[in-house]
């Protein structure tokens, strides 16, 4: 005889609309979330979840759609401190003659520390549960992302000069390596290898990369087709495009996290269909930068797995998922020529699904499905600037501000409560980031 007495669950959350992600394009009107020991346990209608179970907490969000955390794919986030301090300029001379010399003169622990936690307040606030990282000590962005009970996969950087984080070739795999060691079984924290970019990293350097991504069974994310110029100088330098040179080095696969992308053929974009590759879309940055338009509905159509991301904050200049969503769809459709390209529900996916697909956490995150961890969001749709609410996915993309983000949890967690940061001191992370503006300042003209 079946048990059909009322089931313990630590949590449910009551939502005017559940927007799974998969099943693809679906809004479940009235439905809820069970969760205990921080995964989903069922979604269902509410009246059916009331009668089956019996939750610790309830959270009833009647006018709120809730969708899974978003997955911020492409990161900088200890350059939260360097917000607004060169803008306006193209890539290399952003880079070179700005960016590279204050980081010089302030990077380290402390910068490193300060800027992840401004940067979390921020995701969180936003409705980011998730971000891929690629900096500079990535051994204290993950101790600050583990503090802070936020989902990260942080990046060993690999760079062909010496930085305040290694001195050598030798030293940047030593320290990859421990990287990789220390977090290796936490369930927060995943680790990546993150060579900056194939104009800073050499053959030799990339093929110990292969090496160790392959015997580890670890994810490759790196800048890559940012610009034509970049690929003009892999021609010139080494007489093959830059997917080329990474192929031939055989690092084109479905491990390998793909940003930018704004220069591409369609061999190109066939290939990585072909071998799997995640293609990260920054639309801001990329549009501020001036580096060029992703085919991202050509990746898309050709079966790409597409992610989004903000970039850092030094080149968007925020880390606004909604305003990326939107951001994306539209340009999408304009650089295709077509109104189709890059609809809503895709675009959602791209933020949440696609993006924990291209980190290898697809299997954990990224939807509302029983089983998965219960990384959590909802957003109000009550407001005035929310009516009248004819399609759920449509206003959360092309409507939603990161204001209304309500509520937030990481594997069951409360995050954000009411707007509230839950655990955090705000007032800390904040005097902290002044400090910063005032150091920064004090050194020459940026």
């Amino acid at each position: 005889m079946t048990d059909t007495s009322p089931q313990p669950c630590d949590l449910l959350i009551e939502a005017g609309w559940v927007v799974p992600v998969e099943p693809h394009g679906v809004v479940l009107a009235d439905h809820a979330v069970a969760v205990s020991d921080g995964r989903i346990v069922a979604v269902l209608p509410t009246a059916q979840a009331r009668a089956r179970f019996v939750p610790a907490q309830t959270v009833q969000r009647p006018d709120a759609a809730l969708i899974p955390g978003l997955v911020n794919a492409h990161t900088h986030n200890p350059m939260s401190l360097l917000r607004g301090i060169a803008d306006d300029l193209p890539l290399m001379t952003w880079l070179q003659q700005h960016i590279w010399p204050v980081e010089a003169a302030v990077i380290g622990p402390d910068f490193v520390a300060d800027g992840v936690a401004l940067a979390v307040a921020e995701m969180l606030r936003g409705g980011t549960t998730c971000a891929n990282e690629n900096y500079f000590f990535p051994d204290v962005q993950a101790a600050v992302y583990k503090k802070h009970g936020f989902r990260a996969l942080v990046g060993a950087v690999v760079i062909d000069f010496p930085t305040a984080w290694a001195s050598s070739d030798d030293e940047y795999f030593a320290r990859a390596i421990e990287l990789h060691d220390q977090w290796r079984d936490d369930p927060l924290i995943d680790t990546a290898f993150a060579p900056h970019a194939p104009y800073t990293v050499s053959d030799a350097n990339f093929e110990r990369i292969r090496m160790l991504a392959d015997q580890m069974d670890l994810p490759v994310h790196l800048h890559l087709h940012e610009t034509a110029q970049e690929v003009a100088d892999s021609l010139r330098d080494h007489g093959q495009r830059p997917l080329a040179r990474l192929d031939r080095l055989g690092l084109v696969n479905d491990r390998l996290i793909a940003v930018h992308m704004t220069q591409l053929t369609d061999a190109e974009i066939h290939l990585c269909a072909a071998r799997g590759v995640s293609v990260v879309h920054c639309a801001e940055s990329n549009l501020k930068l001036a580096s060029g338009f992703c085919p991202v509905c050509a990746l898309q159509r050709a079966g790409v797995n597409l992610a989004i991301g903000t970039d850092g904050c030094a080149s968007n200049n925020d880390l606004d998922m909604f305003g990326e969503l939107r951001t994306a769809a539209l340009l999408a459709k304009a650089v295709a020529g077509d109104a189709t390209a890059l609809d809503a529900a895709t675009t959602m996916h791209a933020a949440t699904l696609g993006g924990a697909r291209a980190l290898g956490l697809d299997q954990r995150i990224g939807s509302i499905e029983p089983g998965k961890e219960a990384d959590l969001v909802c957003v109000d749709l009550s407001a005035l600037e929310a009516q009248p609410l004819h399609n759920v996915l449509s206003q959360l993309v092309y409507a939603t501000g990161r204001q209304q983000v309500s509520d937030v949890w990481i594997a069951g967690r409360r995050k954000l409560d009411a707007r509230v940061l839950v655990d955090m001191d705000i007032d800390a992370v904040v005097a902290n980031a002044r400090q910063w503006r005032q150091r920064i300042a004090s050194l020459a003209p940026l």
